[in-house]
């Protein structure tokens, strides 16, 4: 396994949050509070707890507003990854970001996802289970009777050898938490267009090189104005605990 936890993040930020309406007509998603935080804040606190020093934020969706807000960050350092060209989606908007990203694996933080109670190390054990020589990409997984305001179904089941595939529903599967380790490998030969990050999740699953950690906190996801008393709940309950 790599000891050296990554030290570059990027962080997708740049989606129009059409579902947190009317909220979103007048304020980006990831500017959206919770716990007296906003959803972007975080991520960018629990990237800085696991020791990450730079990271990239895409922006497309009021981008003065995020750039006013992420210039009062000092840690970790900021990079904008502008889109307002060009919503490029999760996949493409990586591509985009390769030349900020570097070289050596990072990581990849959904904007709008987060996570309480045993967070401060969640993303360093997603860390320390990194191994290069074995994985493409690594993602951080939620117990569905540990998140809040999820509507959907699992993503993933966890092989004994910590290998995933996709669980179809199953009600014993796990939820990709908006968290991940990549390769930049991976993006060989690919362009910045828009496409989704899932191309890359079944491209890995297929050569055997996709993995899963298990995370330990509450997994919080604000995908409605009406999530939005549940997470406070969530993170006043975590609190108090």
């Amino acid at each position: 396994m790599n000891p050296v936890a990554p030290k570059k993040a990027m962080v997708l930020a740049a989606g129009l949050g059409m579902r947190m309406r009317p909220l979103t007509e007048k304020t980006p998603k990831p500017l959206i509070e919770v716990g007296g935080k906003t959803l972007i804040d975080w991520g960018l606190d629990a990237l800085e707890r696991a020791g990450v020093t730079e990271a990239v934020v895409n922006i497309h969706h009021l981008p003065d507003q995020m750039r006013v807000h992420l210039a009062k960050r000092s840690e970790p350092h900021i990079v904008i990854s502008d889109e307002t060209d060009l919503l490029l989606e999760s996949g493409g908007g990586i591509v985009r970001a390769l030349p900020l990203l570097g070289p050596e694996p990072f990581f990849i933080l959904n904007a709008d996802t987060f996570w309480v109670e045993d967070g401060a190390a969640d993303l360093s054990g997603l860390a320390l289970a990194w191994d290069g020589a074995r994985m493409d990409i690594l993602l951080m997984l939620a117990e569905m009777g540990k998140a809040t305001g999820h509507s959907g179904r699992s993503d993933f089941l966890l092989g004994a050898d910590d290998r995933l595939t996709r669980s179809g529903g199953d009600p014993v599967g796990l939820i990709y938490a908006g968290a991940a380790i990549v390769h930049p490998r991976i993006f060989a030969g690919v362009e910045a267009e828009p496409h989704s990050l899932n191309r890359y999740f079944d491209q890995t699953a297929a050569e055997g090189r996709l993995f899963g950690w298990r995370m330990s906190g509450r997994w919080i996801t604000v995908g409605t104005p009406e999530a939005i008393p549940a997470a406070e709940a969530a993170v006043a309950a975590a609190t108090v605990s």
